[in-house]
């Protein structure tokens, strides 16, 4: 039982012949797009790598640069065959091939639909990728004169700076790690040497946080220092009064700018998914209604065109079949060849 049949005359095969043309062009561009978003994506992520804990976070800028590679080579032959359509004595040499290219079109937009699930997914794989990566990276901004690490402090300033933020979950993380070098630190000075011994790892620990913490919005000069003392400064309850720094962990505003761009992107892809759904059954069509001319030696003759000439289960079932075939067809061969070892080996001994 075949599905979604559509009577064809000469007229409206050529309409659909060069229909499809333009959408096919238009489909490459559509490609450059999803190639431009990855690589948008894959430099976005690159500015700040040195926050982020592992390589994984890239799988997904470099799934969309390659579907887009991939839609522009596919479209532009499409567009190929869609041209040479409107010649059905051209069409002939593409024939053959336009069954098989309908099966890789159909690989790809099920390729191209997991991409753009995977950009509304991947911000549960960013955060834990940032929460691990802003903790080492915090770690190490004192490590001004280490070869390496040197950048990290200037990457951390101007990451809270440019996202309004302070620390990896909220400004107390900054309590939790010695964030000044040694090298400033005079060790003569008492309240230096307690604080260095009251902490087991020898580390000097304050409530403070960098210069880059601070909110230039507030009216007050920033409290950087001795912030949970209300004694060290003039009118001051930290508990009520609203700080004037980013209290706005940078976790948070990372996964808030990469989730919209994301989502963006996501959104874009999934109308480039539908776009390329419908090339891909306007072609399936033109295959089918071009192949059952009524009279193939008159191209002005009426046909019929359809989405499957069988019905879903009938296609996965024929489709699954196929599949065995091939993979029966490979162990045979590869028996034989076996086979034919063993007797070559059984002669020479003899």
């Amino acid at each position: 039982m075949t599905i979604m049949k559509i009577k064809f005359d000469a007229k409206k095969r050529v309409k659909l012949a060069q229909g499809l043309w333009l959408m096919s062009w238009f489909a490459v561009m559509t490609g450059v797009l999803v190639f431009g978003l990855g690589l948008f994506f894959k430099i976005e992520l690159r500015k700040r790598s040195e926050m982020m804990d592992n390589k994984e976070s890239h799988f997904v800028p470099n799934s969309l640069i390659l579907m887009g590679i991939l839609a522009c080579l596919l479209n532009a032959f499409g567009g190929k065959i869609c041209y040479d359509s409107l010649d059905p004595t051209k069409f002939v040499r593409w024939k053959a091939i336009l069954k098989p290219y309908l099966v890789v079109c159909f690989l790809f937009n099920v390729m191209l639909f997991l991409t753009a699930i995977m950009c509304f997914t991947m911000r549960l794989a960013l955060e834990s990728t940032l929460a691990n990566g802003l903790k080492s990276g915090m770690r190490y901004y004192k490590d001004t004169d280490t070869p390496g690490r040197c950048y990290m402090k200037k990457t951390l300033d101007l990451m809270q700076i440019e996202f309004r933020c302070c620390g990896n979950n909220n400004f107390r993380d900054w309590f939790e790690i010695q964030w000044i070098s040694n090298r400033y630190l005079d060790f003569s000075s008492k309240d230096v040497k307690d604080r260095i011994k009251s902490n087991i790892d020898g580390k000097y620990l304050l409530d403070g946080v960098p210069f880059s913490c601070c909110n230039p919005n507030s009216p007050r000069p920033c409290i950087q220092y001795q912030i949970t003392n209300n004694s060290a400064h003039y009118s001051y309850d930290y508990h009520t009064e609203e700080l004037n720094i980013w209290t706005r962990g940078c976790r948070e505003s990372l996964l808030s700018y990469y989730g919209g761009m994301m989502n963006s992107i996501g959104a874009l892809v999934l109308l480039v998914w539908l776009f390329e759904m419908a090339v891909m059954v306007g072609l399936r069509y033109l295959h089918t209604s071009l192949g059952s001319l009524s009279n193939p030696e008159d191209p002005e003759s009426d046909s019929e065109g359809w989405l499957l000439e069988k019905s879903i289960k009938e296609t996965f079932s024929s489709f699954a079949e196929g599949l065995k075939s091939v993979g029966k067809l490979n162990k045979v061969e590869a028996g034989a060849e076996g086979g034919g070892g063993e007797a070559q080996t059984v002669a020479t001994v003899s």
